[in-house]
């Protein structure tokens, strides 16, 4: 008689948006997730506050006190998807010293803890995988840990976070002011009542660190990210972009060279006919170029219930095969071990070289542009593209928009303080790097 596989006992904290779309995906792709998990996997105990009428919890243990679940025998994994940082922090370090291995969804946790958090597991022989941390439902974390392991990685550049992506979309399309499209990303609920880590690149710097480490074989350095936001650009800005032949996109960049690694989020011009400059909406997309396979794109649904639940369920099912197969982990949490990691220096971002967009407005007259362009020329810029518009009824200054070649970011800081001293320049220039992703 053939004996009965040993369920994976699953441990849910939190009954959010996604915790219940975990919930329910468990429930309702329960037969075809124990195929492929040689095993079922079963949800045996929930911590969440209150109740969520969307899951039926008949017959399951649950607990207001989270730190049960960690605590409790029968659960051989638990999941983390409370969010936040400290109590999350407490409750996978509580789960790891009681044997359980961990899924969690928490990209600040991971980002701004993970190295240690990893270092725990492995002295306890137990794994903490995080796919559904980056990029909601794309599998970006096992392509870069599993499916390009034959690479060395160069670069990655990734649309990372939905609620940007939007807003810049809607501003392209429908030439709509930033802070009228924020207003509408939250009444649709993709950006939060404060929506600061969406729009100012927090939550993308989190996610680009943990790709980052994944790509490279480095530590978690979230200390070391250049972050900006989205808040300074005006459709104005994308529409002078569009006329040069590029668009804005809000990315996440990571580059590996001889002298070190570029780790930096910011709005960046994109060559109009790329894939990632035709990514819209609430959409995610990483582009990874490795030396082996060349470019690779991996696009979807980077946030939501249902998305996110898809990549916690595929990391519960590939622990369930390492269970039941006896093995602890078949692919360690980093796509490097711990003692393979490598402390790449971070390149500072004074020495950071790409093409840069300026706008600046700039008094009609003569010998104006003679001065701007000998400013450029003092510190080794190149223009390779200018345009001057003509100035509105009455106005007598001009929109002047340059691109510029390659350029180191000190050289620019330099030109663009000399340029707002003159007094034929009014106010602020702005300025937005450029990247061409060419392979």
């Amino acid at each position: 008689m053939e004996q009965a596989v040993k369920p994976v006992r699953v441990g849910l904290c939190g009954l959010g948006t996604v915790g219940s779309g975990t919930f329910n995906v468990l429930r309702e792709q329960a037969e075809e997730i124990a195929a492929r998990a040689q095993a079922p996997v079963e949800v045996v105990h929930v911590g969440a506050r209150r109740d969520n009428p969307a899951c039926e919890l008949t017959g399951i243990k649950v607990s207001r006190d989270i730190m049960a679940v960690a605590d409790d025998p029968e659960v051989d994994v638990l999941v983390e998807l409370i969010g936040g940082i400290d109590t999350a922090r407490t409750l996978i370090e509580r789960a790891v010293r009681s044997g359980k291995h961990v899924v969690t969804a928490n990209k600040a946790l991971i980002a701004e803890h993970g190295n240690a958090l990893f270092a725990l597991a492995a002295e306890h022989d137990v794994t903490i995988r995080y796919e559904a941390a980056v990029a909601g439902g794309i599998p970006i974390i096992k392509a870069l840990r599993e499916g390009l392991a034959g690479n060395r990685i160069e670069w990655l550049a990734g649309i990372i976070n939905g609620t940007g992506n939007f807003i810049l979309s809607e501003m392209r399309e429908h030439k709509r002011e930033f802070a009228d499209v924020l207003a509408e990303a939250q009444a649709l609920g993709y950006a939060e009542a404060d929506p600061t880590f969406d729009v100012e690149g927090i939550d993308a710097a989190h996610k680009l660190v943990i790709l980052a480490s994944l790509a490279f074989g480095i530590p978690l350095r979230f200390d070391a990210v250049y972050t900006e936001g989205i808040t300074q650009l005006t459709p104005q800005d994308l529409d002078y972009a569009e006329e040069l032949g590029y668009r804005v996109k809000h990315l996440g960049v990571a580059k590996q060279s001889e002298r070190g690694v570029e780790l930096r989020v910011h709005p960046t011009l994109i060559p109009e006919d790329r894939l990632l400059a035709n990514v819209n909406g609430v959409k995610n997309a990483v582009l990874v170029e490795g030396s082996a396979v060349g470019p690779t794109l991996y696009y979807g649904a980077g946030a939501g219930g249902k998305p996110t639940a898809s990549a916690v369920v595929a990391d519960l099912v590939d622990l369930a095969r390492d269970l039941s197969a006896g093995q602890l982990s078949r692919v360690p949490a980093l796509a490097f071990s711990i003692d393979a990691l490598r402390d790449l220096p971070v390149v500072p971002m004074a020495e950071v070289e790409t093409p840069w967009y300026l706008r600046m407005e700039a008094e009609d007259r003569p010998g104006v542009l003679s001065r701007i362009a000998s400013i450029f020329s003092d510190q080794g810029i190149s223009i390779e593209a200018l345009i001057q518009k003509a100035p509105a009824a009455g106005q007598s200054r001009v929109p002047l928009i340059v691109l510029t070649n390659r350029a180191a970011q000190g050289k620019v800081d330099e030109a663009v303080q000399q340029i707002e001293e003159l007094d034929s320049i009014a106010g602020r220039v702005t300025r937005i790097r450029v990247e061409v992703l060419d392979g």
